[in-house]
């Protein structure tokens, strides 16, 4: 089986770190529904390819 859960799923606190950027201005940005995340109960979860393909995207669209 391969070992892909500890490093595919992000909290927060993770992709605020993998984006360079504060936990505060990274929760108002789900909150308005600019980032991909699920909410599960009152945590944010975010999949690292599907954050990674929404960076390639979103860069493109300049």
């Amino acid at each position: 089986m391969a070992k892909q859960t500890h490093d595919t799923v992000m909290t927060i606190v993770d992709l605020a770190k993998y984006l360079k950027l504060s936990t505060s201005t990274l929760y108002k940005l789900c909150a308005e529904g600019k980032v991909p995340g699920t909410k599960v109960g009152r945590h944010w979860r975010f999949h690292r390819t599907v954050i990674d393909q929404w960076l390639c995207s979103n860069g493109s669209k300049k």
